[in-house]
């Protein structure tokens, strides 16, 4: 199964982040959509799984949760906006990680793209940085990969210059 991630897109989902994503058969969103057209745009184009961001309203905090987990391909995923990164991780993550052991932290927020295995928790971390042009980023980034029988594989990055095309 091919996974697309992005997060902090504030309320652009384009022809770049379609492109990008098109190959994958699901899109993980780690908060800040910026507008439920916007969810509901990308939920319309792939199967969409995706937290809150503290920049989503009323109506965003009841179509998605805060936290996240679920497993895919043998392989479990805890997914939130403000997680933070290994040995910095937010306490209310920290604890959906102590009680949810998953092998795929997936966090947004930072607009910084981070991904880092972490070996105190087994897991990996995935930051796909900021997937929008708004916010103190440089470059727009999402990442995409494969999970195969529990393996995380193929790992790639997309980068694109802050404007719309």
């Amino acid at each position: 199964m091919k996974i697309g991630v992005i997060s902090d897109t504030h309320g652009v989902f384009d022809g770049v982040l379609e492109e990008f994503l098109a190959p994958c058969d699901e899109i993980w969103h780690a908060g800040d959509f910026g507008s439920v057209e916007v969810a509901d745009k990308i939920a319309a184009f792939k199967p969409l799984r995706a937290v809150y961001g503290n920049i989503d309203g009323g109506v965003m905090r009841r179509m998605y949760h805060e936290f996240n987990y679920f497993n895919v391909e043998g392989t479990s995923v805890l997914m939130t906006h403000i997680g933070g990164y290994p040995r910095h991780y937010a306490p209310k993550a920290l604890q959906h990680i102590h009680g949810a052991h998953p092998k795929i932290f997936v966090a947004g927020h930072s607009h910084i793209l981070k991904v880092i295995y972490d070996p105190i928790y087994d897991l990996l971390h995935i930051n796909p940085g900021a997937a929008g042009i708004y916010g103190i980023h440089k470059v727009r980034t999402a990442v995409r990969f494969d999970i195969e029988g529990g393996e995380i594989k193929n790992m790639e990055i997309g980068e694109w210059q802050k404007s719309l095309r």
